[in-house]
């Protein structure tokens, strides 16, 4: 029986290695002073195919695939999730922050649909393109306060894997600082009325 299994081990096939990568970031933190209220930071809705680890790219036209032996540490709406709630965090002014992992109660929840985490080839070049449409919602009712869409798109200097991931920061980098400006100033105003 134990011949039998070892023999058996042998013809299955072996599994491709694979690049694990995470989204770096290069935010700075603020000095500015912080607001009064609460924040949750919840992963963004998506389809099937961004919703996964593989780093997309979208080689011509409709066809949507990814690279091979690569791949992000997270589901890509994980990925934006952590590194929003990592771009609050260094900017300092929103200090209560949870995720819907941890399911807090918060005076804000900030959600919404990841529509484009991919890199796009054009003819020769590719970039990279970040679109979230986001929603503020208040977290005592869930009714929406604020929308708006976000989308960046970050030339990439190289075909390679590397300097996509790269290219990927760098949206996420412009993307956060929108995004952080926008929560602030639309939680601040809510607070007002």
């Amino acid at each position: 029986v134990a011949l039998a299994l070892v023999s058996a081990c042998s013809i299955l096939p072996k599994a491709d290695p694979s690049d694990v990568y995470r989204l770096a970031t290069a935010q700075t933190t603020s000095q500015a002073a912080p607001v009064s209220w609460s924040l949750r930071v919840n992963k963004p809705q998506t389809s099937e195919f961004l919703d996964s680890p593989r780093i997309a790219v979208v080689p011509n036209g409709d066809l949507i695939s990814s690279y091979a032996n690569s791949r992000w540490s997270d589901p890509s709406p994980v990925l934006l999730r952590n590194r929003l709630l990592d771009g609050f965090q260094r900017d300092g002014r929103v200090t209560l922050l949870s995720t819907d992992d941890t399911n807090l109660q918060a005076d804000y929840e900030l959600g919404g649909q990841l529509q484009a985490f991919q890199s796009e080839y054009r003819g020769s070049t590719v970039e990279v393109v970040v679109r979230l449409d986001a929603r503020l919602a208040r977290g005592s009712d869930q009714r929406i306060i604020a929308s708006r869409r976000f989308e960046v798109r970050q030339p990439v200097a190289d075909t390679k894997v590397p300097a996509v991931v790269a290219g990927f920061g760098l949206a996420g980098d412009q993307l956060n600082k929108q995004v952080v400006d926008w929560v602030v100033q639309q939680g601040n105003g809510a607070v007002k009325r």
